[in-house]
């Protein structure tokens, strides 16, 4: 009896060492490979943001622009679903194709170059889904597997652009299925993303960081009711740009069914609102524009022309992604509520950024950790209410139509439902 329970011991510690032997392994070569395309897109994304501003003249070339985008995915990628296609495929049996990577990676540049209203990380989420599925199948890992496949990807690609190892794993594993964490894909997402972000920083990606002007106020009840206020606007807020967001894309694809027309016509909308509101800020990601908002300065309406903009360009078939701008929509609501509110500007920028990027991901476990390795946890005792009221009273909105809520955010209940 003894003798036996040694040998299912032995058995199953030579298992389990060769199970974690081998995600080590995946995840090392997926930090490195995803890392080091996420890097190169790091410096892309970096030229195109400092040329754009530059020679601001080349703007007037976005319609021309978005007819090279419409003829690349027409071309080579005509049912592409983006980063749906991601999440889709993590719960399916549908296939990541490789050419996702380098389409992702040329348009989303193009967009930024010309000054388009988009992200970034989105499409860092679809590089790196795509590269760690074509790696998984390199290294004929069984397909059964599929999903922490391109959760390692994703985890890896995410931490090296924006520098949160810690959120980029928690982040795969939460968004797919909101209420299940694939923990099983714990292990490889951690390595990746960890490796990825040592990686991106030897390279001289720098890391994202923001610090609160002034110090952390003390914590009391009527600080409480102005973050509980802030929270349930971050809510409405999320709603908000995920109805924009949806509504812009069906009533694109109903009034202009051409492609081409399509995006040629964003473009022209999009230049001719930049002349109406007497800016470029809201092209591109506008980082400087959240840096600026977490320093507390924001103009009233900054987060809603950021939706307007964002909805505009992404809609039509430019590409790019909707994390940071969900970021600039966050901290640019954030600072001007603080200001109504007679509250630190600066520290509500920064509950904005966070909460609002919880309303429209339904992911608030993500959002504390990113709002950790971002500002530090000095202020999280006024980040975490914000973030779940947004969380909750956002209902089951979100920016992509693949991701399901499991249980409810009102009872405990499963409903396994699409967001809307």
């Amino acid at each position: 009896m003894f003798m036996d329970a040694i040998k299912d011991l032995l058995k199953a510690i030579k298992l389990r060492g060769y199970i974690f032997l081998k995600w080590l392994l995946f995840a090392n070569v997926t930090g490195f490979v995803v890392g080091g395309v996420a890097i190169a897109f790091s410096y892309a994304m970096g030229w195109a943001t400092s040329t754009r501003k530059d020679y601001p003249l080349i703007v007037l070339a976005l319609p021309l622009a978005g007819l090279v985008i419409a003829f690349l995915y027409q071309t080579f990628a005509k049912d592409d679903k983006g980063t749906n296609q991601i999440l889709l495929s993590i719960r399916s049996e549908e296939d990541v194709p490789f050419y996702m990577a380098p389409l992702i990676f040329i348009s989303t540049v193009i967009t930024h170059l010309f000054g388009g209203s988009a992200g970034r990380e989105g499409a860092a989420l679809q590089m790196g889904g795509s590269l760690s599925y074509s790696l998984g199948k390199l290294f004929r890992i069984n397909m059964d597997d599929k999903n922490a496949v391109i959760m390692c990807g994703m985890s890896a690609a995410f931490a090296a652009l924006f520098g949160t190892p810690l959120a980029a794993t928690i982040f795969a594993l939460e968004v797919v299925s909101v209420g299940i964490m694939y923990y099983s894909a714990l292990v490889p997402c951690a390595f990746s993303a960890l490796i990825a972000a040592w990686f991106a920083k030897t390279c001289g990606v720098h890391p994202e960081s923001f610090s609160i002007v002034g110090p952390i106020p003390s914590y009391n009840l009527i600080l409480m009711g102005k973050v509980l206020i802030l929270g349930m606007g971050c809510a409405f807020v999320s709603m908000l740009f995920c109805i924009l967001m949806h509504k812009i894309a069906h009533l694109y694809q109903e009034k202009l069914e051409n492609p081409y027309l399509r995006i040629v016509v964003a473009g022209l909308i999009i230049l001719a609102l930049t002349k109406l509101v007497g800016t470029t800020d809201y092209m591109g990601a506008g980082m400087d524009i959240i840096e600026k908002s977490i320093e507390g300065e924001a103009r009233h309406l900054d987060f809603f022309w950021k939706m307007i903009f964002t909805a505009l360009t992404l809609g039509a078939g430019y590409k790019g992604g909707e994390i940071v701008p969900s970021f600039f929509i966050g901290a640019t609501f954030g600072c001007v509520m603080g200001q109504i509110l007679g509250f630190s500007s600066s520290l509500c920028a920064a509950v904005g950024m966070v909460s609002v990027f919880c309303g429209v991901t339904n992911c608030p476990v993500t959002s504390l950790f990113i709002a950790a390795e971002l500002f530090g946890f000095e202020g999280a005792y006024y980040y975490l209410p914000a973030i779940v009221v947004s969380y909750m009273l956002s209902g089951y909105f979100g920016l992509y139509s693949s991701q399901k809520i499991m249980y409810s955010k009102f009872y405990a209940k499963y409903i396994n439902k699409k967001t809307v």
